[in-house]
């Protein structure tokens, strides 16, 4: 089972046990993230969200990509300026999919938590930023 998410401006292809990085998130490692605007399940495809579809996962660590240097050069000028670039990441391992309150995975006891959580009237929250749980 594939989801395909949207994070950080970008659409990524997931599966479970995959380890993926994404752009910074604030989450701190070890705790768990959602990611709530799933574009595609399966060959489910939304219009253009899958309402109540929800992939979630753990952080696993936060880091810097590979240090990129630019050199801007100025002819007749002697002047050469040298900037440097990390892009902060985030490494996160895909725990389950969700399709609309069922989880796929095979862990009984994290159905049944979800399964027995009563439904709330609330309205949908609309954030571009995924929710933590702690």
């Amino acid at each position: 089972m594939f989801a395909i998410i949207k994070t950080g401006g970008k659409q990524i292809k997931v599966s479970k046990d995959d380890e993926i990085y994404v752009e910074k998130l604030e989450v701190e490692e070890g705790k768990k993230v959602t990611f709530n605007e799933v574009l595609m399940i399966d060959g489910t495809v939304g219009s253009p969200l899958i309402k109540g579809a929800t992939v979630t996962g753990t952080v696993v660590k936060q880091g810097k990509g590979k240090k990129l240097r630019v050199v801007r050069y100025h002819p007749k000028k002697n002047v050469n300026k040298v900037y440097g670039h990390r892009q902060p990441y985030t490494k996160v391992k895909i725990d389950a999919i969700s399709l609309g309150g069922s989880k796929t995975t095979t862990d009984s006891a994290e159905t049944k938590t979800t399964a027995t959580a009563p439904k709330t009237a609330a309205a949908p929250k609309t954030t571009t930023e995924p929710k933590t749980e702690e």
